[in-house]
This record gives C-alpha cells, structure tokens and sequence, in this order.
C-alpha cells in the first residue's frame, strides 16, 4: 500500500501541491488525471525521491520512505519522454538499476533476459535509442524500470507518444505487467478512454489538491 499523508509543495512562494492525502491499496492500478500543469508530473517526482517536499510524508508499505534516496524506495518511474539514456544500448538500459545495486553478472543478466522476453524486445537488445520506435522505447522503458523489482510504479503519460493503432496493444501490455508483477501502480494521463480501460482506483488533480473520484 502506498500512503501520501499532507504532502505539500510550495517553489517561488506558489502552492503547487497542497496537504495532498491518499491511500492506494497494494495490487491496484490507479489512473491519476487533471488539467495541464496541475501539479500531477511533480507529485510523481516527489514520490520518486526526484523532489523533496515542503512538509508531508509518504509511506510505502507502512515505511516512511520520504527521505530515503530514490534507489532505496522500491519504486519504478517512467517519465513522460522515456529518458532512455543515449548511448546505452537496450541489454544495458535495462540492467542499469540492478547493476548499480551490485547485482551479480549471471542474475543481471537472467533478469535482462527474462524482461526482454516478457516485452518481445529481444531482438533490440544490442540496438541503441536512435534505432528504436515510439512503440518500441516504450517497452524498453518499461523493462527497465522493472529491472530493479519495484513495489511501486509510476507512469507518467506513458501512451501519450503512441498512435491509435498501437494503443490497445499497450493497454493489454500494462494490465499484464501489472498483474504479472503484483504491482501497486500509478499512472497519470489525459484521456478518459484511457483511463477507464486501466484504472480500478481513479484520481483527479485540481488546484494543488487531489481528490478520489473511485475506489477499487
């Protein structure tokens, strides 16, 4: 279970999030929505250890991971432009959490291997980013996050760069993912379609303040 208790964030005397507080159930896909520069990409950032807050905290599974460093929290992030790093190639985009955790060789790459398989990447396993589709930066996006067996997954906007004809396919991709790996989820987007496809808990951002429209 994740639980946001009064987060709040102010930058240049503005309220960008204020006394923000939910409780997102372990196991449960929650889709999270509202207006352009609502405050929904910063409360994502917060909970990844990307931004501290002003006051507040955030517990996972009952341990207050606020000031913990973003690598100790159990939790995967897929920013809206993917992130993925330039001159590594896929193999190395999708090892580079549990590498840098001090995961052995031979596991690392089981887990490389086993991720790949699961997102039908591994033939792209030696190409670098510039070699890659929309489509296909997504999944490896994806793997990558999982890489390191996250509690918690965060997405944010992550079908926004995909066509029509490629959206159902990811849709069936993310309620597997998440099924598969047990996962709590977080997934902010603009599109209503989208959201009643995925969402079993839905949120709505507004002014700084998140409200609970729907409860699994």
């Amino acid at each position: 279970m994740i639980q946001l208790e009064q987060l709040t964030w102010k930058v240049a005397g503005r309220t960008i999030l204020a006394d923000v507080s939910v409780a997102i159930p372990s196991n449960t896909y929650a889709v999270l929505m509202g207006a352009t520069g609502c405050g929904k990409t910063t409360l994502l950032e917060i909970l990844c250890g990307l931004r501290q807050p002003t006051s507040g905290r955030m517990l996972l599974d009952g341990v207050d991971v606020t000031h913990l460093e973003p690598r100790e929290r159990g939790i995967g992030y897929v920013p809206q432009d993917l992130a993925l790093f330039p001159g590594l190639r896929v193999r190395e985009q999708i090892g580079f959490a549990p590498k840098l955790r001090g995961v052995p060789p031979e596991e690392l790459n089981q887990r490389v291997n086993r991720l790949a398989e699961q997102f039908g990447i591994v033939p792209l396993l030696n190409r670098l980013p510039d070699m890659l589709s929309g489509g296909e930066k997504q999944r490896v996006a994806l793997a990558r996050a999982l890489a390191a067996q996250p509690k918690l997954l965060l997405l944010d906007e992550p079908l926004s760069a995909l066509d029509e004809s490629m959206r159902a396919e990811a849709v069936a991709l993310l309620q597997k993912v998440q099924q598969d790996h047990a996962l709590t989820v977080l997934h902010v987007t603009h599109s209503s379609s989208e959201a009643a496809m995925l969402g079993q808990m839905h949120l709505r951002m507004a002014g700084g303040r998140l409200e609970v429209e729907s409860k699994p």
